[in-house]
């Protein structure tokens, strides 16, 4: 079977940038994929995943091909880039192509706020505990990346948003109580906007299809909805209509399960005076 070469978009992320340069180095050198993996001493099939911007290569690679085609230090740089950038793999995608396109998002977190509603303090704390070996820098790009998301919210015509959070979002100490207490009133601050509906999901309601994990429904214009799945280190994007429709009828039933948005502000209001922070006993 023939391979046909993915269409790259060499703007759209570095680790895209990382394999058009590698893809155009190679055909201007005249040389196969299978050709430049006895070269580098690298599989077809890992050459291939790289140059389709799927994975990122081993710390070795870089300066093989710079070796390989006379380029210096290009990709040496490019791949310190890559690793450094805020928003790797699918994710890119999801921020940078459907996101901050989309006319409407629909979220469901379990696990965490979502990105979109977090203050500054609490995306410092969950980024620090998911990135433990990054540097205080690293951490404060990856906030800075996080916060610059949520002007989105802000446009002179927003998306329409609906976040469904679980009531363990709530309950689930990330950082010192003050910042717990902060980012509550920050949600109900968020609820009270007319483009926002924040509701949450009571322990009460039991199980259901998208337990354990994260779901987004994306509306762009004149194109089909997107779902997008993550977990604790990874995440998928769907576009498959079948498959789609399935995670709208399980958000749809989630939305149903859900307290009402009055409810969920007072219960939002509820978990704000449980964050208060106790004071120290009189001695």
């Amino acid at each position: 079977m023939t391979f046909e070469a993915r269409e790259l978009s060499p703007d759209r992320s570095v680790r895209d940038l990382f394999g058009a340069e590698l893809r155009r180095y190679r055909e201007r050198a005249g040389m196969s994929l299978r050709r430049l993996a006895d070269v580098v001493n690298y599989s077809k099939s890992q050459l291939a995943r790289i140059e389709a911007a799927e994975s990122l290569p081993y710390d070795d690679l870089p300066a093989k091909l710079d070796a390989c085609f006379g380029t210096g230090e290009l990709f040496a740089r490019l791949h310190a880039l890559a690793k450094r950038e805020p928003f790797p793999d699918k994710y890119c995608r999801v921020i940078g192509e459907i996101e901050s396109k989309a006319t409407t998002i629909k979220e469901y977190a379990s696990a965490t706020i979502p990105g979109l509603l977090q203050t500054r303090a609490l995306a410092e704390e969950s980024l620090r505990l998911g990135n433990p070996y990054a540097s205080d820098a690293e951490i404060e790009t990856l906030v800075q990346a996080r916060i610059d998301r949520q002007a989105l919210l802000d446009k002179p015509k927003p998306p329409r948003c609906w976040f469904i959070l679980d009531e363990a979002v709530l309950r689930r100490p990330v950082g010192e109580a003050g910042v717990m207490r902060r980012q509550m009133s920050a949600l109900v601050e968020a609820g009270a906007r007319a483009h926002l509906t924040i509701q949450v999901l009571p322990f009460a309601a039991g199980g259901h299809a998208e337990a354990g994990g994260s779901l987004m429904l994306y509306t762009l214009p004149h194109q089909p909805l997107r779902a997008y799945e993550e977990g604790s280190h990874s995440g998928t994007i769907i576009e498959d209509q079948n498959d789609v429709t399935i995670r709208r009828e399980n958000y749809d039933l989630l939305r149903a399960m859900a307290l009402s948005p009055r409810d969920s502000a007072a219960m939002i209001r509820v978990a704000m005076e449980d964050w208060t922070p106790c004071e120290p006993p009189l001695t």
